[in-house]
Parts: structure tokens; sequence; C-alpha cells
């Protein structure tokens, strides 16, 4: 079997350079690292079938192959040109000028100084900016200055803020945030509704940081039952010891209920989300939680991930539970979806929130190196990509729509009424407490407010999941 995997992984070289030398052999005319973009997206690419040219027939010489490398003098715009529907289908796939920083985001180090926030046009303006807090990171210099959730911002150092200097402004990484006060004048419309500046003022600087995703795990006692909520930020591997340990708190506190807040997740390792599925559980060990599907050249990677009791040789921390909550909004993505569209062919889940986002294809980094891998990198240069490279389904072959999934209680985050995490007044989570006591869903269907997109307001790996390169190269062709 093992020479067989072995074979399968020559195949695939092979039919990457068959038309063309090796590099150190032949000297195409076009940069390497074009070379490495062409070769990745040939060897991984989802959408590979879709993109004419990078099909393995696609250039009949070394010549014809150099000349279409050679009209590209910036990687990006090769990579891009083999993107299939950028706008509508593969949001997502990225390519990297610096794998060492981008490594770094992975495991959750960047620089911050423990700030999320919503952006919004101020009522009746088109231009007007104002911010509101909805995260404070623990142990950030935000954290340690006392900033809170739901504090609004519309200046940054004495600069109100509009569509044109927002990024300007917030995106420095020291800055002084000028604080004002939501007013709704006591009218039920938002039309009405003013931002009034203060002299109130902090003043902020960003430094590395390393984010723990599991931010707040609380015990709330409704009607004599337990109710376990659990703040979860991103799917992040090296905190899954920290992720066991919050289900350890639950299950010693014998919840009887789970909110499960993912509604700033963006996603990330695959096998971190079997791992959360498995903790809220724990009835289904050995069944199948979800599946990776391959591109059709690919088709011996396709794997599926079980629900365990165990990983690294840590017992699984299960709740046993048959229904869970799930708090939801545009940015809950990726591995966020996997968990509520897996879970969902198992057990009772219901999402309150907004939409998710509709990302349901999994990627992985991939580096200049004779595999792939992250071994034997090629040391002229720092490119790396990261591209989707297989669509995840739950076991009854289902995958997220694009369009996001669909919450059963709608609620779309207000800066009216931000409220405190885990305070049982707080919108959403009041809303998962009232349909466990049994008082009838209620959902708010008028939208009065949508947050401006803009890359200041995200994480670092927004609407990521990944899958581990080497564990994708190494261990599916059992070569490691």
């Amino acid at each position: 079997m093992k020479l067989l995997k072995i074979s399968l992984l020559l195949i695939l070289t092979l039919s990457l350079t068959s038309c063309f030398d090796d590099r150190d052999d032949n000297a195409i005319a076009a940069s390497e690292i074009n070379d490495f973009v062409w070769k990745g997206m040939n060897a991984w690419y989802l959408y590979k079938g879709e993109i004419p040219d990078l099909a393995n027939d696609r250039f009949s010489s070394n010549e014809d192959y150099g000349n279409y490398l050679n009209d590209f003098s910036d990687p990006l715009d090769l990579f891009e040109s083999v993107i299939f529907q950028r706008e509508t289908v593969d949001r997502f796939s990225v390519i990297r000028d610096d794998y060492i920083a981008f490594e770094q985001l992975l495991a959750g180090t960047s620089k911050s100084n423990g700030l999320e926030f919503n952006l919004y046009l101020e009522p009746g303006s088109d231009t007007e900016v104002f911010g509101i807090i909805r995260l404070v990171l623990n142990n950030s210099i935000a954290s340690n200055l006392g900033l809170q959730r739901g504090q609004v911002f519309d200046a940054v150092n004495s600069t109100p803020l509009n569509v044109n200097n927002l990024n300007e402004l917030l995106g420095q990484d020291s800055y002084t945030l000028n604080f004002g006060t939501y007013n709704d004048n006591g009218t039920d419309t938002v039309e009405d509704d003013t931002i009034t500046s203060t002299t109130n003022s902090q003043a902020l600087t960003k430094e590395t940081y390393t984010e723990n995703p599991v931010h707040q795990t609380t015990i709330i006692d409704v009607d004599g039952e337990n109710v376990g909520y659990l703040v979860y930020n991103g799917f992040n591997r090296n905190f899954d010891n920290q992720l066991n340990e919050a289900f350890s708190e639950l299950q010693a506190s014998n919840v009887q209920h789970l909110v499960l807040d993912l509604r700033y997740n963006p996603g990330g390792s695959v096998l971190t989300a079997s791992y959360l599925g498995s903790m809220i559980t724990g009835q289904f060990t050995g069944d199948v939680y979800s599946k990776l599907v391959y591109n059709s050249g690919l088709q011996e990677l396709n794997s599926n991930f079980d629900f365990v009791s165990s990983f690294n040789g840590n017992t699984i921390n299960s709740l046993n539970l048959n229904k869970v909550y799930v708090l939801t909004t545009s940015r809950s993505a990726s591995a966020s979806e996997l968990v509520i569209n897996s879970l969902s062919a198992y057990i009772d889940v219901v999402q309150i929130g907004d939409f998710t986002t509709g990302k349901t294809q999994a990627s992985i980094t991939i580096y200049d190196s004779p595999d792939f891998s992250s071994s034997e990198i090629n040391p002229n240069h720092t490119y790396a990509m990261q591209p989707l490279v297989a669509n995840s389904i739950n076991v009854n072959d289902v995958a997220v729509p694009g369009t996001g999934l669909a919450p059963n209680i709608t609620l779309i985050e207000s800066p009216r009424n931000f409220g405190t995490l885990g305070d049982i007044n707080e919108p959403l989570l009041a809303a998962a407490i009232a349909d466990i006591q049994g008082l009838g869903r209620f959902s708010q269907q008028r939208i009065d407010f949508r947050v401006i997109q803009t890359d200041l307001n995200i994480k670092p790996l927004e609407e990521g999941m990944y899958i581990d390169t080497d564990d994708v190269i190494l261990n599916r062709l059992n070569l490691k």
C-alpha cells in the first residue's frame, strides 16, 4: 500500500512537469515565482477544471509555457487570472508575499491593540461614519486600558471619521480614539438618531499579540437549569487544549443547554472544528462528522473527519447534547459554518442572529517546494498561496450555501443595543434563553444597520477554513 501511495505522489508531480524540464535544468524565460504560482494552482486548485489555462495540456512546449508566464509582470496578476468567478464563487483564495508573517497569522499572532469594531454610516448621512467596539480581546492593550464592548467613537486624532478617511486614520499603528454617544432621541425610528461627540478619548498603540480564541466561558442559571455560554473566536489548533478545558468547566457544571457564540468567528482549522463537534456531543464517536472533496484529479485525497473521543492523548470533554444554540453574524464563516452544517445532521441546531458568510470550501498553504509542502522551501522568495482545494460537506453530502446559513431566529446586532457578552439581556443571548424557557421565538425582520465592509474591522484570517498542508500532502499519501 505504501508503494502505491508513493506512486500516486510521483504521478501528481510528473503531471505538473512532464511538459517542462525542472527550472534548474532549463531556464524558463519567466519569474520562478510565476512558475510556482502556475504549477501550484495546476496541482491543487479546486476549480482547476473550470480554468482552461490550468489544463495539463495547456502548453505545447517550454517556450510556449515561458511566453505565457512572461505575460505577467506581477505574480498577483497571474494568480488572479486563474481564479474561478472571483466575485461569486471563489471569493477566498489568496496569494501571500510573506509566508512567514502568514504563518504567524495562522497561529493567531498579529499586530493588534486588542480592539475589534464595527463601522456604520451615521443616520441620515452618506459619508459620515461612526464606530462601535464589538469585542475587546483578553489581556490586550485595550482590555488593560479598560475599554468596553459597546463604546461608540466618531473621530480619530480629533478628525471626524468619514468614508474617505477611515482606512487611513484607523489603519495606523498608533492613534487616539475620540468617543461619542449614540442617541435614539426617544423614538423607534433610526432616521432621527444622532451621534454626539464627547471629550473622552483614548490613545492606543498596536503591539504583537497572540489571541486565545476561547474568549469567555460562563454558566447561567435559567429556571434551575445550567446553561453554558461559550464565546469562541477562531479555530486555532494551538489552543485546542484551552477549548477542551472550557468544555471541562461546562461538563463539571452539568450544563443542560449550550449557547455557542460564533458571531465573530471567521473559521480556521477543519480538524479543530471536528473536535468542537465532538465536545458538544460525545454520543457519535466514530461516525462521520464532515467530509472534504477535492478536484477530479485529486480524488484519492477525499477524506472524512469523524467524531472522536480524544486528540493528542487528551480525552475530549463531551457534553452529550442533543441540541445546541449557535449565535451568528455575517462574519461567522467557514469552519464556524462547518460546525453548524455538520452538527445539524445529527442534533437540533438553533441558529440565532444573521446569515453566515457562505463559505463551504477549505484551503491549504502551498509553498514553493518540490512537493508544495513546508519542507525544502525555495529560499529565493517568500511567496505562498492559500487557494481553495476542497469542498466541505456534511455526512449527508450537504454543503453550506454560497448565500450563507439562514438563522432560525433573525436578530441583527444594532448600535442601539449591543449589550454585554454573557449578559442575559444581550439580545442574541436573550433570544436563546427565551427559547430554552419556552417563551416563544421572536425575530427582528427589519434591518436598520449594515456594517461598512472594510479590511479594518475584520480579523487577519477572516473567512478562513484551512487544512494542515503537510497533513494533506504527507499523511493522506502515507508518506510521513
